[in-house]
């Protein structure tokens, strides 16, 4: 899409855009009860149970097979290589049970987000609208192919393989493969007609997983961007004061207090996060280290994916703890000298106030930041090389 110039005017929607169109892929509309069209919203109510329904089937089939496996004389190598997948399955699905939790409250600031987000030209200038909207667009649209990739590949890589040695290579059958591990209650593989329709069910599956899985924390990047926006136009418009030129009420600046509706709505979501992201991690790696070539590129597909998502969520959760702080730095940076003795207590309580800077905080986890991503890279660390002793 052509990027717009600067004298035209950003929407709070075109921030939202992307994931909330995303989300609709797979049934699930944060705005449905607004929806005018009373068809539409229950055949995406439908749409979305079916496909999670049908998600959880096969899911259950990885489990099946994992205790299946790990129980026989299996090496351990092929009895963990549904590990990863289902770890990523539970949370593609916590993710999603949190947001149905969460929905209304997430409505409701996104409501409040919107009602404070610049309006005309000037404006958006101040607030630098432009630049947060271009850099959060290459982040989610980076984000999204990679972790896209790793369902894609392990959902289609079968099929293409079997065509190409089938039709190209003259193999004399076809093989009937699946890109996940699954114990099937029947044979999924005689019957052609039955394969297929195994196969595609299966596919649509791991795509109900990667867009839930993304699209949660496509809307936390959207939120925290538009958070941080507004906390570096208040830095900014603080430490360009230069005393004198205003009356007070017309230099201090007003922010909800919206990034503790944040943590509130995304911390516990991340809490579980970050802990299966440390398995999924551990397990893609073992994999690496032990597989043969072609599974070896397809779990360092995983393998990535899921290192850049622990990565953008603590980059953000840094980004939102740096621009809340500046606050304070800016507040005691201006020219306040001139300024009225109530001025001057606000600035104090503004200063105070920074020292607690904005931030999403699980429980049991430090607050979001790059120290965070290094505790979770050392917890999955742990946990490879207790695995490797055990091989």
């Amino acid at each position: 899409r052509k990027p717009k110039s600067d004298n035209e005017v950003i929407t709070f929607d075109e921030l939202t855009r992307f994931p909330m169109s995303f989300y609709k892929t797979i049934g699930e509309d944060l705005y449905s009860d607004r929806d005018p069209n009373v068809i539409r919203r229950y055949l995406l109510r439908f749409y979305l149970v079916l496909g999670f329904l049908n998600f959880n089937a096969y899911v259950v089939g990885e489990i099946a097979y994992f205790i299946v496996h790990i129980m026989s004389t299996t090496t351990l190598l092929e009895a963990t290589a549904v590990a990863p997948c289902i770890g990523f399955s539970f949370m593609a699905d916590f993710k999603q049970f949190g947001l149905t939790v969460n929905r209304k409250r997430l409505v409701r600031l996104l409501d409040d987000l919107k009602e404070i987000f610049p309006l005309d030209v000037e404006a958006q200038r101040k607030y630098n609208v432009s630049f947060y909207r271009t850099h959060m667009n290459r982040v989610m649209t980076l984000f999204t192919i990679l972790c896209m990739t790793y369902t894609s590949s392990f959902s289609f890589y079968p099929a293409i393989k079997s065509t190409i040695k089938y039709y190209l290579m003259g193999s004399e059958i076809f093989e009937r493969n699946y890109g996940f591990h699954i114990l099937f209650p029947y044979d999924a593989e005689t019957d052609l007609t039955v394969y297929w329709f195994s196969y595609w069910g299966l596919a649509h599956c791991a795509y109900v997983a990667g867009v839930s899985y993304v699209c949660v924390d496509l809307l936390l990047i959207a939120t925290i961007t538009q958070l941080t926006m507004h906390f570096n136009f208040i830095a900014n418009d603080l430490e360009a004061y230069e005393g004198g030129d205003h009356t007070d009420e017309e230099n201090i600046k007003y922010l909800p207090n919206l990034s503790e509706e944040v943590n509130n709505i995304f911390s516990f979501l991340i809490l579980w996060n970050f802990i299966a992201a440390s398995l999924v991690i551990c397990f893609a790696g073992f994999q690496i280290t032990a597989s043969n070539v072609e599974d070896i590129v397809l779990y360092f597909i995983f393998f990535s994916a899921s290192l850049v998502q622990v990565f953008v969520v603590c980059y953000y959760g840094d980004e939102m703890i740096s621009s809340s702080s500046r606050i304070g730095h800016s507040a005691f940076n201006q020219n306040w000298l001139p300024c009225s003795t109530k001025y001057k207590r606000i600035l104090q309580f503004i200063i105070a106030r920074s020292q607690k800077p904005a931030s999403i905080r699980p429980p049991t986890f430090p607050p979001i930041s790059f120290n965070t991503f290094m505790k979770v890279i050392s917890m999955s660390y742990q946990f490879f090389a207790l695995l490797r002793t055990t091989y």
